[in-house]
């Protein structure tokens, strides 16, 4: 198992940024005894209740509130969860474009979650970074 890119010259030059087809949302809910976990992209548990990041349509189908629309940007480089500066740069050139982020860090990749109203200048922004 790689344990992924550390250098933040090459992580900014190589993530190339995929927007991910769809609407996704975040939603809280006590329990996961009701929802298929194939139909979870991420999920989070804290003190309040356990946060869960769903398409939109599977939030619909389950009833499930929401209050923010965003799009889903992957960044394609395996950045090491040990990588220092990287978040940092891209939520920069993003916050420059008055854009907010939400970024979930998995093993491989980050993600990165902005409101749907600024995918295309969210994918700009962040191509304009790695040149």
């Amino acid at each position: 198992m790689t344990t992924g890119e550390t250098n933040l010259n090459t992580l900014l030059k190589n993530m190339i940024p995929v927007l991910n087809a769809g609407d996704y949302v975040y939603c809280t809910t006590p329990s996961l005894s009701n929802i298929n976990t194939d139909d979870i992209i991420a999920f989070f548990k804290e003190a309040e209740s356990l946060t869960l990041i769903l398409k939109k349509e599977t939030a619909d189908k389950l009833n499930l509130a929401y209050t923010y629309i965003a799009a889903w940007i992957t960044l394609t480089i395996h950045s090491s969860l040990e990588a220092t500066g990287l978040t940092a740069a891209f939520a920069t050139a993003l916050a420059q474009e008055n854009i907010s982020c939400n970024v979930v860090a998995a093993y491989y990749h980050d993600h990165i979650f902005v409101a749907k109203k600024d995918a295309e200048k969210a994918m700009v922004a962040l191509k304009k970074l790695s040149e």
